[in-house]
Order: C-alpha cells, then structure tokens, then sequence
C-alpha cells in the first residue's frame, strides 16, 4: 500500500510519501513550525535521515531551517507559503487514492479491528514509556 501511495503521490504531485508526511505535520503544527526532533518523531525517521529531506525540500521552496529562539541550539523546520500550496494541491488526490486503496476496501466493522489494534498497541508503548 506505501508504495502504491508514493507513485500516486510522485505521479500526481512530484512528492514522496515521506515529503508529503512532512508538510502534513508541519501544517497542523502551531505556526507551522516543528523543531526538527519532534518532526523526526512524527515521521519515524533519523534525525539524520530527516536533514537530508528538509535540505532537499529547502531547494524545492517547501520549508525553511530557523535556529530555535528558546535555546538558540535546536533547528526549527518550518512550512512555506509555496509548501502549503504544494500539500493543498497533493492532498485532494491523495486522500482518494488513500479511500479507494483502503478505507473503502473494508468493512466498518474491519475498520474498528484495526482501530483497535493500534490502539492497544500504542497504550501499551505508553506504558513502557517509549
């Protein structure tokens, strides 16, 4: 299924599933703005990883680097107005290839297994403390 979305996402829009995830993120963060740390978490990826794609997003004019005003020391990535317009353009297609690939494959009642399931496992992560 990820990679039926990062064709429809590269075909439809010139972004890569984990692109698109960024600006999302970005999008319902206050202002706009994620300290790289915490975006690296949203998106399951290595901080190290994460440098690379903001860097390559810079070039496209998606988002911008900015030193963290609170302790000078952390990065802030943040949307720009050419990010937003890019994820407003690829979000229409996406969430239709997103229902016709899955959503509208299952039942109601297959939904909320699945709901489920993630739910359980994401309390017991939280238990843990991870």
């Amino acid at each position: 299924m990820n990679a039926a979305l990062n064709r429809q996402l590269q075909t439809d829009s010139d972004l890569s599933l984990p692109e698109y995830r960024i600006l999302v993120l970005l999008s319902e963060a206050p202002d706009h703005r994620l300290r790289m740390s915490e975006l690296a978490d949203g998106v399951l990826s290595s901080r190290s990883r994460l440098t690379h794609q903001i860097r390559r997003m810079e070039d496209q004019h998606l988002v911008r680097r900015n030193t963290c005003e609170d302790d000078g020391r952390g990065v802030i990535a943040e949307l720009t107005e050419e990010g937003m317009r890019c994820l407003e353009a690829a979000a229409p297609r996406h969430v239709e290839a997103v229902r016709r690939d899955f959503i509208d494959l299952l039942t109601p009642d297959q939904l909320e297994v699945i709901a489920d399931v993630f739910s359980r496992i994401d309390a017991a992560i939280a238990r843990r403390g991870e």
